[in-house]
């Protein structure tokens, strides 16, 4: 690896750490700081469900942001969009604001990780290609998920013991303050290589054409557009699942009041992420083609979900919590991968914003009603639902596979999209 690229892979890995410690710092106590601030299971949930709207309404216009001034830009933006909106949730909490409010800076939380989605992991792969990488991207994104994983184990832990020890606003505070600092890190470091912002057009014309792209390479592109439909099901159970974990573990565990243990949950997907992102390398050579890998964690994901919602003792449940944080830890890279050897330079950010948008179209929805079901029945039902709800991925992954993709079995990608290279010889498809 040339120093260029190793610069760059140095700065990517500290956005992600950046980023991620100022998430985590919340992570392992978000349903708990909403539970304290007077709103209902549903509502939490609904509160939740308001972020991933952000998210879905905001996608499109953020991609305008981060294709026609920079993905720089982008990343600048969404720093301080997500610390002002902390600092909101903060005076929230401290005036027992009503379920509106939480409604309206949930989606402002939202539209803060929309400058996020897509650009950040855009700029990576494009800077990396200026640079003449030719490694592979599992390895490069399997990295900054183990970064990421150390950072959450950290901050979720660390959030945990603080507010235990002062007041669930306070890891509020501090994640806004580490975002500001990664303000300055990004306008420091960061530059937008290997991708020149289009700056001809007029906004309304950039969206249409954002739209374009989305749907040209993304749902017309078949393999492609497989993964996407997969992914409302599985984000949206996933983005439950995390924040259903805290007040359930507490409840299993027996003491409401232990905000550490709700930690404790964030910190050992922070862990699994660790190992997740080692593994990733190692776990695709064990696959001739990704979907074989991306279809049987599914599966069994959707498995140990059932049987973390039917258990009744504490650690048999961190058990559980430690082999579906770890599936889904090595799954992530493989599916980046996946999807980036399959869309074209010039669209990358969008048509993964667009994907991005599909997975939180899927918490919209999925995030209330399970947390209905948590209200009405128990938070365990809930998770055994949303087991049966993300095997429901499954047969939109196998879609996938059956459109026998070049990037299903790609190691590298050099730099144009492997979608673009000639089709494999028919030997090839039947491996």
């Amino acid at each position: 690896m040339n120093s260029q690229a190793r610069r760059i892979q140095s700065i990517y890995i500290t956005l992600m750490l950046g980023n991620t410690l100022a998430a985590s710092f919340i992570w392992g106590i978000n349903t708990l700081f909403l539970l304290d601030a007077g709103l209902s299971n549903l509502e939490a949930f609904a509160a939740n469900a308001f972020f991933t709207v952000g998210m879905v309404l905001f996608e499109v216009p953020t991609g305008v942001v981060a294709d026609t001034v920079g993905r720089r830009a982008s990343y600048l933006l969404g720093t301080l969009t997500l610390a002002g909106s902390t600092a909101l949730y903060y005076l929230m909490w401290q005036i027992s604001a009503p379920f509106w409010a939480w409604a309206v800076v949930s989606a402002l939380l939202g539209l803060g990780f929309t400058f996020f989605s897509g650009a950040v992991e855009a700029w990576l792969v494009d800077a990396l290609h200026f640079a003449g990488y030719d490694g592979t991207l599992e390895a490069v994104f399997g990295r900054g998920q183990m970064v990421s994983g150390v950072a959450m184990l950290g901050g979720s832990v660390a959030g945990g013991v603080i507010a235990q020890a002062t007041t669930l606003g306070v890891p509020m505070l501090l994640r806004a303050g580490v975002l500001v600092a990664m303000f300055v890190v990004a306008y420091l470091l960061m530059k937008d290589l290997g991708f020149t912002p289009d700056r001809t057009t007029s906004p309304g014309k950039v969206v249409r054409g954002i739209w374009t792209s989305s749907i040209e390479h993304g749902l017309r592109n078949p393999p492609v557009r497989w993964v996407m439909l997969a992914a409302p099901f599985a984000s949206g159970v996933g983005f439950y699942t995390f924040y259903a974990l805290q007040p359930y573990l507490l409840e299993l565990y027996g003491d409401p009041d232990a905000y550490s243990i709700a930690g404790l949950a964030a910190a050992v997907m922070a862990g699994a992420q660790v190992v997740g992102g080692y593994v990733a390398p190692h776990v695709r050579k064990l696959f001739h083609k990704r979907t074989t890998a991306l279809i049987g964690g599914t599966v069994i994901s959707a498995v140990v979900l059932l049987l973390l919602g039917i258990t009744d003792a504490f650690w048999a449940a961190m058990v559980l919590l430690v082999v579906w944080s770890l599936i889904g830890a090595a799954e992530m890279p493989i599916r980046q991968a996946y999807l980036n050897d399959m869309i074209p330079s010039k669209q990358r950010a969008t048509v993964l914003s667009f994907d991005s948008l599909m997975g939180n179209a899927g918490g919209v929805v999925i995030q209330p009603a399970l947390g209905r079901t948590a209200d009405v029945y128990s938070y365990g039902t809930s998770l055994a639902i949303g087991g049966a709800i993300q095997l429901l991925a499954a047969p939109f992954l196998i879609g996938s596979r059956r459109q026998h993709s070049p990037a299903d079995t790609a190691v590298t990608v050099p730099g144009s999209p492997v979608a673009d290279t000639v089709e494999p010889p028919d030997e090839e498809l039947k491996r």
